[in-house]
Parts: C-alpha cells; sequence; structure tokens
C-alpha cells in the first residue's frame, strides 16, 4: 500500500531497519545468500587493491554487490511463491527458475568483468 507520510529522517531511519532485517533474514535463512556473503567478505576489499583506477574499482565492487542484490530479490520470490503456492505449480517453478536465472546471470557478468579487468594485466 502507498504511504501518504512526507519522507523524513523518521521514515528513512524505519526504511533502514526494515533493510536490516531484510539482510537479516536472508542470511538467517538463504544458504545461497550465506555462501555469497561469504565470498563477498574478502573479495569486496580485493576488488579496491585489485582495481587501479577508481572506475576499475566500481566494477569489480559492483558486480559483487549485484549478486547479492539479485539473491535477495530472488529469496524474496522463493519466499512469496511459496507462501501463496504450496503445491507446485508450473508458473511458480517457473518464476523460481527465472530468479535463479538472473544470479546465475550477475554471477556470469562478475566473472566476466573481473576476468576482462584482471587477466590482461596477469597474462602480459
Amino acid at each position: 500500500m502507498a504511504s501518504f507520510e512526507s519522507r523524513g529522517p523518521r521514515q528513512m531511519l524505519q526504511a533502514l531497519r526494515y533493510s536490516r532485517q531484510g539482510l537479516i533474514a536472508a542470511f538467517r535463512f538463504e544458504s545461497s545468500f550465506r555462501l555469497e556473503a561469504w565470498l563477498f567478505l574478502p573479495l569486496a576489499p580485493l576488488s579496491m587493491w585489485l582495481g587501479q583506477t577508481a572506475v576499475e574499482r566500481a566494477l569489480l565492487f559492483g558486480a559483487l554487490v549485484l549478486i547479492l542484490a539479485a539473491e535477495l530479490l530472488n529469496g524474496a520470490v522463493e519466499a512469496i511463491v511459496d507462501k501463496t503456492t504450496p503445491e507446485f505449480h508450473e508458473l511458480a517453478g517457473r518464476s523460481k527458475d527465472m530468479g535463479s536465472a538472473a544470479v546465475l546471470l550477475c554471477m556470469l557478468n562478475a566473472g566476466a568483468i573481473w576476468s576482462l579487468i584482471l587477466l590482461p594485466r596477469y597474462l602480459s
């Protein structure tokens, strides 16, 4: 439902609390998110160290964040599908598969970005 309250510091703080709850829930209940978050922890600082320019750092780091964001959305899709359709349904399965495919594309994107930035540097 749309909110008609003015957007001030209190609403922004509440939005941050909801986001924190979402991250905690994803870490607690989604094993894929946990794995990707644990991979993010060493790779994020590494992206800052390996990137030679601000653009390279942004691309390396941003690709990692994109994976986490896609996994959060995939988990949200799966949760709502499971809540609304506990029995098997073709459309429910398709939506879950598409969410998973989105995460895969983000991972391929990250692999391509990291490869395109780092491989030429170390192969020459």
